[in-house]
């Protein structure tokens, strides 16, 4: 394996992640808080290692770059950046336990925090929270989009040979697809922050959130996250830019950037996405009517455009919170459990297993119980009008069972930390599935993870970068095959 080209992607990255640091310093001297100097320095020594991994790996080489390279720098990317970017947290009087979990949650855009105070917070290090949450959803779909198909990993290369269809590999090189995705990014994130303003939000908070938002990330500017805004529009445009954030990219940058309208008919994500959404929604609206659990959520005026709100948090991964629905009863609770793991859509920001694997294997699951029925049948298991080759299947299935074996394992762990059933089940699901707020009074919406023990926030970490690393990147980096010259 050539180490070079690897060293060198990093120290780059080093450099911009250091870099983004400089608007929050900027922030804190704007706003008069005497330790812009942590974002300064921080910044400064950043840039500094980044530029000297930079120089020692040498000058580009033109010798092409293979997939364990590929898989070695996925890994190390999601592993170090949130140590450099942990710094300001430490510096700021932070452990280093609770600096790398608020660190890594945030470049994973799961939005489980340890912070409370967020309303009398210091300006630069909640914006510098939402900066990392922003480049981390660029990142994850770009990921999605041009080098998880590459390396087949949990049956993402379903969407490689397709060089000008949707949620493929529609450009030829991994740049293109960068430049192309971050500038339809950064585009609707300038509109979500507009949005934002005009429904009500001051300019700071549309900023922020309208990054998280983007990212599918919900860390937020105050304690009560979107509950503060209530009362106002910013709801419903929270909502629509929530979806947006959970469909394919892709997808969005064939429609919205090369006119190809009929791409949206092709790709069967965003419709099942939209059934499971409004499905569990009306599921729930009709519950909290009839359920005894819930009878003090019918007087709420809002009640449908909340418990829409919640369904649409929770599935993409955002992890806002208008109301806490862990009070809305046992079945509630069910679903959005769910929920969790379902996720959004493959080659988005959005979290969990992808709608595209879960249907997946509902199609699998129905074509061999027609095999039963009949041996001699042949059938063949279809996905958007293609029938899906067998690598595909076996990857989605190894990729499911790997996904519930860590769930499994890692609730155990949170179990013997100490933590009780229903905080430990839903902190592992929350963490793997990258969605933020877990289930409980303890860790639901309306609390944090603060008080947690610091093992079970490990487990937490690892379970965040497992989940956005595909859980099969990680594995295939610490196999002795791997490192074999």
């Amino acid at each position: 394996m050539r180490f070079q080209p690897v060293l060198l992607a990093l120290g780059f990255l080093l450099m911009i992640t250091g870099g983004a640091m400089i608007p929050c310093a900027l922030v804190d001297i704007a706003m008069g808080e005497q330790s812009w100097g942590v974002f300064g320095l921080t910044a400064f020594a950043v840039i500094g290692v980044g530029g000297i991994i930079a120089i020692a790996a040498g000058k580009p080489s033109s010798e092409r770059s293979g997939t364990r390279e590929a898989f070695f720098l996925t890994v190390m990317v999601w592993v170090t950046l949130p140590l450099a970017a942990s710094l300001p947290f430490m510096a700021l009087g932070f452990s280093f336990t609770d600096a790398y979990f608020e660190s890594v949650s945030g470049l994973t855009t799961t939005g489980a925090t340890i912070m409370t105070g967020l309303d009398t917070e210091q300006k630069g290090l909640l914006l510098w929270r939402s900066i990392l949450q922003w480049f981390g959803g660029v990142g994850i779909i770009v990921s999605a989009i041009a080098i998880l198909p590459m390396l087949r990993v949990g049956g993402m290369h379903l969407f490689k040979t397709e060089s000008s269809d949707v949620s493929g590999k529609f450009l030829p090189r991994v740049t293109e697809i960068a430049s192309q995705i971050t500038m339809l990014y950064v585009g609707l994130t300038i509109v979500c922050a507009m949005a934002y303003a005009l429904a009500g939000m001051g300019a700071f908070d549309a900023i922020n959130h309208a990054m998280t938002t983007m990212a599918a990330g919900g860390y937020s500017t105050s304690d009560m996250s979107m509950g503060k805004f209530a009362d106002t529009r910013v709801i419903e445009v929270s909502i629509f830019f929530m979806i947006l954030a959970a469909l394919p990219f892709g997808t969005m940058v064939l429609i919205m950037l090369h006119g190809h309208v009929s791409s949206i008919w092709r790709d069967p994500q965003p419709r099942t996405f939209l059934i499971v959404v409004f499905a569990a929604t009306a599921l729930l609206v009709l519950y909290l009517y009839v359920g005894p659990q819930a009878t003090f959520m019918r007087a709420d005026p809002h009640i449908a455009r909340d418990t829409l709100f919640s369904v649409i948090s929770v599935i993409t991964g955002a992890g806002y919170a208008v109301a806490d629905f862990g009070q809305w009863g046992s079945f509630a609770e069910i679903i959005f459990f769910l929920l969790m793991f379902i996720g959004g859509c493959a080659g988005s920001a959005a979290c969990g297993m992808n709608i595209f694997r879960v249907e997946v294997v509902v199609r699998t699951m129905i074509s061999f119980s027609r095999r039963m029925l009949s041996p001699n049948r042949i059938t063949i298991v279809h996905y958007a009008g293609k029938p899906v080759q067998d690598d595909v299947l076996h990857s989605v299935m190894i990729f499911i069972f790997l996904y519930l074996f860590i769930f499994s394992v890692s609730s155990v762990l949170l179990s013997l930390a100490g933590l009780d059933s229903i905080t430990a089940f839903s902190s592992a699901a929350t963490a793997i599935s990258n969605v933020g707020p877990g289930l409980g009074p303890q860790v639901g919406p309306s609390g944090t993870f603060q008080g947690l023990p610091d093992f079970a926030k490990w487990v937490m970490s690892v379970n965040m970068i497992f989940g956005r690393l595909e859980i099969l990147t990680v594995f295939v980096v610490l196999t002795p095959r791997f490192w074999r010259w």
